[in-house]
């Protein structure tokens, strides 16, 4: 096996903005590398009540898939659970038919509750009301909040149904950790162009939601 030793200033490092290097087969081996596969489309900060926060733009056929990043989601009410509707008509209404399923761990902190289990509960069957995505009684304590990301696929697709995985680690009210997996479709050939997170009670006290694009390539 041969080794190869690069020189310290064998190296030329671009400074275009957004790029970066990437190995070629070409005699130097690199080049400016392409922009990242996932980008950063519109970002809601939340610093004082709301009742929801919506993205109703460039939810389109640009990307396959979109990615919610949620940070330290608080709510204004404890015990509030965090949830999710998706919408047809650009936001006027958030009542896309579902069908989903889910489940949980949990510990607490006094370390004398812990188990993985399955949340029927939870669960939808063909309905149009808002998914629990956010893990049971969210407590709003200063220190208190849900935090996690959401996959939404080919929310632009007039063929198939609209998959959606989600996974959110939530500090409830009792002082229990819950890292929760859901997942579902929205059993619609329409396209879902807008979506809404909520809480189910009280309002979101703050928060940072970003929605990124996943390139095709």
């Amino acid at each position: 096996m041969a080794l190869t030793k690069f020189n310290f200033n064998s190296f030329d490092l671009t400074t275009v903005a957004s790029s970066g290097l990437a190995f070629n087969a070409s005699a130097n081996g690199f080049d400016t590398a392409a922009p990242g596969a996932m980008t950063l489309i519109s970002t809601n900060t939340i610093s004082s009540g709301v009742s929801s926060s919506s993205f109703t733009s460039n939810i389109n056929s640009t990307y396959d898939t979109y990615l919610f990043k949620f940070i330290n989601m608080h709510p204004a009410t404890d015990e509030a659970d965090f949830t999710f509707n998706g919408s047809t008509d650009g936001g006027s209404n958030y009542n896309t038919t579902k069908t989903t399923t889910s489940f949980y761990s949990y510990h607490n902190e006094g370390d004398s509750a812990a188990a993985l289990a399955y949340e029927p509960s939870h669960d939808i069957a063909q309905g149009t009301g808002y998914c629990q995505i956010g893990g049971d009684a969210l407590g709003a304590d200063n220190d208190q909040s849900c935090s996690g990301e959401m996959y939404l696929f080919s929310p632009s697709s007039s063929t198939f149904v609209k998959h959606f995985i989600i996974n959110m680690n939530t500090l409830t009210g009792a002082d229990y950790l819950v890292n929760q997996y859901t997942a579902g479709y929205m059993n619609i050939t329409s396209a879902v162009n807008a979506v809404d997170f909520k809480m189910s009670t009280g309002n979101i006290d703050s928060g940072v939601i970003k929605m990124y694009g996943l390139s095709k390539s």
